[in-house]
């Protein structure tokens, strides 16, 4: 891991970091300390500098490595990769070359064909179909759209396997999720892997005055998709990059030119935010990009809208 990487971890927002260790932030900036006996909100952030600090039992203020390595006891390299996996930040992987891992990294090229064959023929491993179906009440057809499959590891540790493809089909990226519930890491990408926008094949499907939802993360993508919707995902809130605005910018223009038969039909875009800071922060920078992105909430107790969905499948 680099300096370029830590610096990124160390600019994610410090409240959205607080709010995935599962602190409840108010609109003031203040949380109730996790760490001393705390009913007066003294946890106090300070978004110009990022960093928080309770003037109890604190002597100075805490970064995001501070927080993270104590609010879950783990040394530093432990809250780097949390950081990283949790906000979906691919980095390279904490060796002692560092300068040479960062070089390799730069110049790797993705391999699309060493990775191709992998998803021609999908394999689900139990644990892999009781998280996809038990857990997460998935469509099978879904899954099969997607081309998920699986594999484990020489440590015995099992990941579901999930291919990102461009909007013609071709094999651009691989995502490997760790499916150890609190294992570390969370996330794998295979060097020169570009995960950026997911389901970009859906594309092709639309229609003029089709509706398409943009989630945060595959998961919820998966979930939008079962509820028979179509569906794009952005990987992380803090995942959103040029080229991946200048594709969506292209996306709504070329349903807004008009026909000399028929007056256009453009499509509309649809979101229900993460009920955390990081995922409005998401809808804000998307609807620059989609003036008419519509804002959908989620109901109280839903943290995204995979949760939304399973509460849903269980009281049918």
């Amino acid at each position: 891991m680099n300096r370029f990487d830590l610096q990124k971890l160390r600019d994610l927002p410090i409240e959205g970091v607080a709010q995935r260790l599962g602190l409840r932030v108010s609109r003031g900036h203040k949380s109730l300390c996790p760490f001393h006996e705390d009913h007066h909100a003294s946890l106090s952030f300070n978004l110009r500098k990022n960093s928080c600090r309770c003037f109890v039992c604190m002597s100075e203020s805490m970064d995001n490595f501070d927080l993270v390595m104590k609010r879950l006891g783990v040394d530093f390299v432990a809250a780097c990769r949390w950081l990283a996996d949790e906000h979906h930040l691919i980095v390279d992987e904490w060796k002692p070359s560092v300068a040479a891992a960062a070089a390799a990294a730069k110049e790797a090229v993705f391999d699309a064909k060493r990775y191709e064959g992998f998803f021609l023929r999908p394999w689900l491993s139990g644990q892999a179909r009781r998280f996809l179906f038990e857990e997460r009440r998935l469509d099978p057809r879904v899954i099969d759209w997607c081309r998920l499959t699986s594999w484990r590891d020489r440590q015995g540790v099992n990941w579901l396997q999930i291919p990102f493809f461009d909007a013609e089909g071709q094999l651009i990226g691989v995502q490997n999720r760790n499916l150890q519930q609190g294992a570390l890491p969370r996330f794998r990408f295979p060097l020169g892997s570009r995960c950026g926008i997911y389901n970009l094949p859906v594309l092709k499907r639309l229609r003029p005055g089709d509706e398409l939802w943009i989630t945060e993360g595959c998961s919820d993508c998966w979930a939008m998709l079962s509820a028979g919707h179509k569906a794009i995902a952005i990987p992380s809130a803090t995942l959103l990059s040029p080229k991946d605005k200048e594709l969506l910018t292209a996306l709504a223009s070329a349903f807004q030119t008009a026909s000399t038969l028929q007056p256009p039909a453009p499509l509309s875009f649809h979101m229900y935010p993460d009920r955390d800071a990081p995922g409005e922060r998401l809808f804000l920078q998307l609807r620059e990009v989609l003036p008419g992105l519509q804002h959908h909430q989620l109901p109280l107790g839903c943290k995204d809208y995979s949760d939304y969905y399973v509460k849903q499948k269980s009281t049918i």
